[in-house]
């Protein structure tokens, strides 16, 4: 889970990342066009005070006629002519019920010096008039589009970041549950044994000591079990095991202990003397999962057959049944945790497994191949020492 939770952690910084990126690149290119648009607005106010010159020399009423439309075309940008004394003497694309206030025109002409340098108007005999502007609607809405775009960026971060903690607390309960549950399960056996000789000596108090060896196997495997469990969540010590001997002592285990409508077969196409680095305990847990998933998948009856290869340096163990099969859109669901097709299952042994080959024995488990209705083969690839 440890990667899981690595991974989940990674794509957060990636996803930070590249939501600041997005916004950079956007917020540098809209800068750009808020710079451009307002030399262009700089250039079309030069244009509309040559015009208002132009008007107050000319005598051509045509001439007139094309600079006043000059001057009516802007609808936009807001402006304030007044003359050389800063009185006021027309007003543009102000608001309506603003443009006679005088105290406000005058508030607007301090704010537009602010922003843009004034563009005096020589009208000739030491008459001058005197152009104020700002920036008009669509230069002010991309002016402040960085910081709503902003705004958007970091509320979506924040809600996706809630999204990924609120799915990585989901996931911790959903491991802690099926951790328990999976407890509960491995310690249901040898408890529930313990408890049956424990009536039988009562009944029997002078009972042989056949009854105390069996009583001692089922401590054992209390104790191996507890043993597998606090190895779960430290790296074990891996030590150079034969392979051929470790599915054995597996194989042996579970076939005392299922149905005789199950019939589980090993193959050996090795030399018999395989070795790898691993935690006997661990690994065998893997193999009784496996062992257990089947029975589970074939309904208590069919066959179970385990292949051990060489492929270079890397030993093969294929676990194949024939149960119900699993769709291939399942072939990498499976080991999630929380995942089963059993109706009171807890979906953890298959999870454990992956983390158990992968994680702790730098090994590969998959789902090499699967038929509905005809059965699923797992694959455990291992490095061999």
């Amino acid at each position: 889970m440890n990667n899981f939770y690595q991974n989940q952690n990674r794509w957060k910084v990636v996803f930070i990342i590249g939501a600041l990126f997005i916004y950079g690149v956007s917020a540098y290119f809209t800068n750009r066009i808020v710079k451009n648009m307002s030399v262009e607005e700089r250039k079309r106010m030069v244009i509309w005070a040559e015009a208002t010159e132009r008007i107050a020399i000319s005598n051509d009423g045509a001439e007139m006629g094309f600079y006043l439309n000059i001057i009516q075309n802007n609808t936009t940008i807001p402006v304030i002519l007044t003359d050389g004394n800063n009185k006021v003497l027309s007003v543009m694309n102000l608001p309506q019920m603003r443009q006679n206030d005088s105290a406000y025109c005058q508030k607007r002409i301090a704010e537009m010096q602010l922003h843009h340098e004034p563009i005096v108007v020589e009208l000739g005999q030491g008459l001058t008039n005197i152009i104020y502007y700002d920036d008009s609607t669509i230069l002010r809405q991309l002016s402040v589009f960085p910081i709503i775009q902003l705004g958007v960026v970091s509320l979506f971060v924040v809600l996706a970041y809630f999204a990924f903690s609120s799915a990585r607390k989901a996931e911790q309960n959903g491991v802690w549950v099926g951790m328990s549950k999976e407890t509960a399960h491995q310690l249901g056996t040898p408890i529930s044994s313990l408890m049956a000789w424990n009536e039988i000596l009562k009944q029997e108090p002078n009972a042989n000591s056949g009854y105390l060896s069996e009583m001692q196997k089922d401590v054992d495997r209390l104790q191996m079990i507890a043993d597998r469990f606090s190895k779960v969540g430290s790296l074990p010590d891996l030590q150079p095991t034969n392979l051929n001997l470790a599915i054995a002592e597996a194989v042996d285990y579970m076939r005392a202990r299922v149905s005789s409508n199950i019939n589980i077969s090993v193959t050996d196409k090795t030399t018999g003397n395989v070795q790898v680095a691993l935690c006997a305990s661990l690994f065998n847990w893997v193999i009784e999962n496996l062992i257990k998933n089947a029975m589970d998948a074939m309904n208590g009856r069919g066959s179970i057959t385990i292949s051990i290869t060489e492929q270079g340096k890397q030993a093969v163990v294929l676990v194949s049944d024939t149960g119900k099969g699993l769709p291939k859109s399942k072939f990498k669901t499976v080991f999630n945790p929380g995942y089963t097709t059993k109706q009171r299952g807890w979906g953890l042994g298959l999870s454990l497994a992956k983390r158990i080959i992968e994680d702790y024995h730098c090994g590969k488990i998959i789902v090499s191949a699967s038929e509905i209705n005809v059965g699923t083969t797992f694959k455990i690839t291992l490095p061999i020492v």
